[in-house]
């Protein structure tokens, strides 16, 4: 099959495309499963990105969280460099020296004894469901195939058919069956509903400890003790997925510490590789990870010297550094500014940490056709659910920029309410 040709793509020397022909090529040779905002990123640091045509904008998105760090953080790219010039892939045939010193300091720092690295988020889910299943069988005695999971509604813990066996989201789910059965869904918030929920088939409570792509849900502050408490009771694991939540974007390592909770097993990902590579881990104890054994599970690329060199790094950036004071600090500005907007265009704001859900008022427009002006104004956000815009900045990101991006939100409503 011929195919158009783009003189300069790819080549050395070759012509600068607009962002209009950037946009135009995706558009026409990429399969349709985003839609982006219409801004061709170039070059990242810290807070702050460049197009092609080199205007600058604010990044309030942060890559869903992956960008935790910031763009082009000096501390992870010299430790991707070193091992970029040393080894990058082993398969786990074999050891590698980056792998042992990561693994052991990610497990201290989530508090369990044993880490079981893949790449994805999707992935470290998906080992999840396995190790419970496994779990069920082998540790509770639940009958072979039986095994089920309770999961929350308005969940997101990834795309792959099992996962999306489980949503709630229409289009993530709708013409992806036929469906993985053994998964039962409860609100969200509802601890009474997880109890009523859990029989003896039951291998684990799977929840995120806030929602994110629901539009930053927080959930009441008893609701994770609630399902600790009843997990506890009936012998059933408790599986946090922290993949957007988790290292650093709530002001704590762990999103599950805002409510004294320590889970079974924690699902690490996003921010685990830095921004530079897909990194993620579910980390548990031994009584846990123990259930599977050589041959079972695992990856190619998982635990892989590049991997581990990042996510070494950035343990031992979330262990020693500023970043959670400063998403604590920041947080509460954000928290104040956005609250001061409801009622003028916001009709509701939740936040936890650098971590907010802003509910535009419909009468002004979508989410998305916010997102829209904003990057006009130079800031960067994405909506999620009709009129909720996600906010989830940098956690390098400085006072003064966060203020500067407040103020381009409150002219947009402005704009919105005055058209």
């Amino acid at each position: 099959m011929s195919h158009t040709q783009h003189p300069g793509i790819g080549e050395p020397g070759g012509r600068t495309l607009s962002s209009e022909e950037h946009i135009e090529l995706a558009r026409t040779r990429s399969a349709h499963n985003y839609a982006p905002l219409p801004v061709v990123i170039a070059e990242g640091r810290g807070a702050w990105v460049t197009d092609v045509e080199g205007r600058r904008y604010l990044d309030c998105l942060a890559g869903y969280s992956a960008m935790n760090f910031g763009h082009g953080n000096p501390d992870l790219l010299a430790a991707a460099h070193r091992q970029l010039d040393r080894v990058t892939l082993t398969s786990r045939a074999f050891h590698n020296d980056r792998f042992g010193p990561w693994v052991a300091a990610l497990a201290d720092l989530a508090g369990k004894e044993r880490v079981l690295p893949m790449n994805t988020g999707a992935e470290a889910v998906e080992t999840a469901v396995k190790v419970a299943r496994k779990w069920a069988y082998e540790v509770k005695g639940v009958p072979d195939g039986e095994a089920t999971i309770i999961v929350a509604g308005g969940n997101f813990h990834g795309r792959t058919t099992t996962i999306v066996s489980f949503s709630s989201d229409s289009e993530a789910r709708d013409g992806f069956g036929p469906y993985t059965p053994g998964f039962r869904t409860v609100p969200y918030g509802d601890a009474r509903a997880v109890e009523e929920a859990v029989d003896a088939t039951t291998a684990a409570v799977l929840v995120e400890p806030v929602q994110g792509e629901a539009g930053v849900i927080v959930p009441p502050q008893d609701y994770l003790p609630r399902i600790r408490e009843v997990c506890d009771r009936e012998r059933v694991l408790f599986i946090a997925d922290e993949v957007q939540s988790g290292l650093g974007r709530t002001g704590t390592v762990r999103a599950c510490e805002h409510s004294g909770v320590v889970p079974d097993a924690y699902l690490f990902g996003k921010a685990l590789g830095g921004g530079i590579l897909p990194v993620s881990a579910m980390v548990a104890d031994e009584d846990v990870l123990g259930v599977l054994r050589p041959g079972q599970h695992g990856s190619t690329f998982g635990g892989n010297p590049l991997a581990g060199a990042v996510g070494h790094a950035v343990t031992t950036m979330l262990a020693e550094g500023p970043y959670l004071e400063n998403a604590r600090r920041l947080g509460e500005l954000l928290d104040r500014r956005l609250k001061e907007l409801v009622g003028d265009g916001v009709v509701a704001a939740r936040s936890i940490g650098l971590w907010a859900g802003v509910d535009v008022d419909p009468a002004l427009g979508t989410g998305k056709e916010l997102c829209l002006r904003l990057a006009e104004h130079g800031v960067l956000a994405k909506d999620t659910h009709g009129p909720t815009v996600r906010l989830s900045p940098p956690l390098v990101i400085s006072e003064e920029d966060l203020d500067w991006g407040l103020d381009r939100f409150a002219e947009v409503l402005d704009e919105l309410r005055e058209r």
